[in-house]
C-alpha cells in the first residue's frame, strides 16, 4: 500500500484480506468515520488503483454512511436494485456495484468507523450469511482499535490540559523553607512546582502524563526557568530537580548554560534509571567545573540512589520522606537513616531529610547527624515574600553547601 503499516494495522489488515477472499469481492476496507469525514484506514484490495488507503471523502454522501441511516441495507448484491445507493458518488466512481458494510463498534458503545466488502459487479450470491462474517471480522477489529484509540483520547486529553500550561510559561512555582537543624536557621529554599488544584494531580504525576505524551522534557525546562527566575528574589542557593534524560537536551543545557551556576545544586530523581551514565557525566563534567554542584534526590524511595551516588559523587544526598516520617517510633527507619548518614559523611556529602513534618522526627534526624531539613515541621510551601529573610549560617568546608531546590 506504499507505507509501512503498524502491528495493529497489520492485524486489520490479515482481517480483510480474509473477508475479501471469503466473499470473492474486489476490495475490503476499515473506514474512520469522525463525523464529517469517511478515511480509508486500512484497504485490502485487488484493483489498488481504485483504492488506496488515506482516501477521504465527506461522510454524508457515503455508502457507509447511507447504512448507518437506514437509506439503504447493509447487505447490496445489486446497487441498481437501490435509488438512494445510485445517487451517490461510490455508485459512478469507481462504480461499486455489490456492498456489504457493518459497523465498528467500541466497548463503550461509541462508532469508530465501518468494515466494508465491495465489488465492481453484483453479486447474487451476497446474503445474511456474509453480513455474519462481516460482523464477526469487524468485532475483531474493535478489539485491535480500542487500545491505540483510548490511549490517543489519552494523550488529547492530556494535550488538552498541558498546552495551554506550558503556553503559559508552565508550573507556578512555590518555596519551601530548608533549615540547619543544629540552628533551626532557613540555609535555603525548596521551589516545588505547582499544577492547577482541578487536576487532582501530584506534580510527579503531571511531569510523568507530560513525558508519555513526548512533552515532558519541554515541560520540565519551563519548570527550570521559573525556579531560576527565583534566584534574585531568594538568599542563597538554588537547587533545580531534573530528570537525567532532560539534563542531555540542548534545551536544558541552553538554559543552563545561562545561569550563575555556583549558586545551583542540581537535582537529580533517584526514581529515573539512567540509560547512558558515561553521556549523563560527560554533561555534568563542564557544569560541575563552572561550580554546578550535584544532588541525588529520593534517596531511599526506589531502585536507582547507590548507583547514583557511586556512580556521580554527589555533593548532597536528600533522604525521601518515606524513611523520615515515622522513624523517631520505627528503629529500622532509624538505623537505615543513620547508616545513610555515616556513609555520605565518609563520602564528605552532605545530608538533607525530606518530610520532617514533627518535633520527634526533628529531634531523632538531629541525634543522627543529620545537617538540614525540610517539612511542615519547619515552614509550608509559600510565595517567595512569605519566606523570613535571614542570613544563612556558615556552612562546614562548602564543598557540599546546601540550598534551594526546584522539584520536578
Amino acid at each position: 500500500m506504499g507505507r509501512d503499516r503498524s502491528a495493529a494495522e497489520q492485524q486489520i489488515a490479515d482481517l480483510l484480506h480474509t473477508a475479501r477472499k471469503s466473499l470473492r469481492l474486489s476490495v475490503a476496507f476499515l473506514s474512520r468515520l469522525d463525523g464529517t469525514t469517511q478515511t480509508l484506514e486500512v484497504v485490502d484490495t485487488s484493483v489498488p488503483f481504485l483504492f488506496q488507503e488515506g482516501y477521504q471523502q465527506r461522510q454524508e454522501v457515503t455508502l457507509c454512511q447511507a447504512v448507518l441511516d437506514k437509506k439503504v441495507p447493509q447487505v447490496m448484491p445489486n446497487l441498481k436494485d437501490f435509488p438512494e445507493a445510485m445517487k451517490l458518488p461510490a455508485a459512478r466512481m469507481p462504480r461499486l456495484r455489490s456492498y456489504v458494510s457493518v459497523p465498528v463498534t467500541l466497548s463503550d458503545g461509541s462508532l469508530y468507523g465501518t468494515f466494508c466488502a465491495a465489488g465492481l459487479t453484483t453479486d447474487k450470491d451476497l446474503s445474511q450469511r456474509d453480513k455474519a462474517l462481516m460482523d464477526v471480522l469487524a468485532s475483531a477489529a474493535a478489539v485491535i482499535i480500542e487500545p491505540e484509540v483510548r490511549s490517543q483520547e489519552r494523550r488529547e486529553e492530556i494535550s488538552g490540559r498541558l498546552d495551554p500550561l506550558m503556553a503559559a510559561g508552565g508550573p507556578t512555582v512555590v518555596l519551601q523553607p530548608i533549615v540547619s537543624l543544629a540552628t533551626g536557621e532557613r540555609v535555603g529554599t525548596e521551589a516545588l512546582s505547582r499544577f492547577p488544584g482541578d487536576w487532582g494531580m501530584a506534580p510527579d504525576v503531571c511531569f510523568a502524563e507530560a513525558h508519555s505524551i513526548g512533552a515532558g522534557h519541554r515541560l520540565e525546562v519551563l519548570a527550570l526557568e521559573r525556579a531560576a527566575a527565583l534566584l534574585d528574589r531568594v538568599d542563597g542557593y538554588v537547587s533545580m530537580n531534573v530528570s537525567p534524560a532532560t539534563l542531555l537536551t540542548r534545551e536544558c543545557g541552553e538554559l543552563l548554560a545561562r545561569l550563575p551556576l555556583d549558586r545551583i545544586l542540581l537535582e537529580l530523581s533517584e526514581h529515573d534509571q539512567v540509560a547512558d551514565y558515561p553521556a549523563l557525566l560527560a554533561a555534568l563534567a563542564p557544569l560541575r567545573a563552572a561550580g554546578l554542584r550535584l544532588a541525588i534526590d529520593d534517596v531511599g524511595a526506589g531502585f536507582s540512589s547507590l548507583r547514583h551516588i557511586v556512580v556521580t559523587s554527589p555533593d548532597v544526598i536528600k533522604v525521601d520522606r518515606s524513611i523520615v516520617a515515622g522513624l523517631d517510633s520505627d528503629p529500622v527507619l532509624t538505623k537505615l537513616v543513620g547508616s545513610l548518614v555515616e556513609f555520605a559523611h565518609g563520602c564528605d556529602v552532605q545530608v538533607v531529610a525530606e518530610g520532617v513534618e514533627t518535633a520527634a522526627e526533628h529531634a531523632v534526624l538531629c541525634g543522627l547527624g543529620v545537617d538540614y531539613g525540610q517539612g511542615w515541621y519547619h515552614g509550608r510551601p509559600g510565595p517567595p515574600e512569605a519566606l523570613e529573610v535571614r542570613a544563612a549560617p556558615a556552612i562546614p568546608a562548602p564543598r557540599r553547601p546546601l540550598a534551594t531546590a526546584v522539584e520536578v
